[in-house]
């Protein structure tokens, strides 16, 4: 898996926040500057935090391109990681218990480096079916729970309805919806961080 990029410069001793997902982290169709792991950095440091956010999205990543991955993002020796994948896995009818034990190895992984997770989840078009959506829901919630690890059930839980938020494509956050994505995880994610 090739990372977007290496982890920003930063002080001696700042603590690393390594955003792990799919295109909603990268920022598919945004400009520098608008990811949610952007505006999280900006909400962070308005608050008095020094920890420094990376942003290790990748376009079309599936929850086992997370599994591939893990070995660079551990040896980034982060803080915390907020996970965001699965999105992939369901827009391409993969099978749940694949999707399962991909997330299950990529959290065993992070809580053996005890690095603090924020597990992000994400739902589906209703086209896809309830008979497939409540079960893939539900994947996120089990595996937050087997882990104990913070978790925000849908990470689009707060744009919902909010207009300007959506790009064009129907899926991907604008700025403006990368900015609310930010607000949202902020609760779950200040409990995990120690202020400097």
């Amino acid at each position: 898996m090739i990372l977007l990029a290496s982890a920003p410069l930063r002080a001696a001793g700042a603590p690393l926040i390594v955003c792990y997902g799919d295109s909603i982290t990268a920022g598919l169709g945004l400009q520098a500057g608008q990811s949610f792991p952007d505006a999280l950095q900006r909400d962070l440091k308005a608050r008095g935090y020094h920890d420094v956010v990376s942003n290790q999205g990748v376009s079309g990543a599936t929850t086992k391109d997370a599994v591939a991955g893990l070995r660079s993002i551990l040896a980034m020796h982060p803080a915390v990681v907020i996970v965001e994948f699965g999105g992939n896995d369901g827009l391409r009818g993969l099978p749940l218990a694949e999707t399962r034990r991909n997330l299950d190895a990529v959290l065993t992984a992070f809580e053996a480096a005890h690095i603090r997770v924020l597990l992000a989840g994400i739902t589906l078009p209703p086209n896809y079916g309830q008979e497939y959506i409540t079960p893939f829901q539900q994947v996120f919630r089990e595996l937050a729970a087997k882990h104990h690890v913070a978790f925000v059930p849908m990470i689009y839980k707060d744009l919902i309805h909010v207009p300007g938020t959506i790009q064009t494509d129907g899926i991907h956050p604008t700025a403006k919806g990368s900015e609310i994505i930010a607000r949202t995880l902020v609760p779950e994610l200040l409990p995990l961080l120690r202020k400097n």
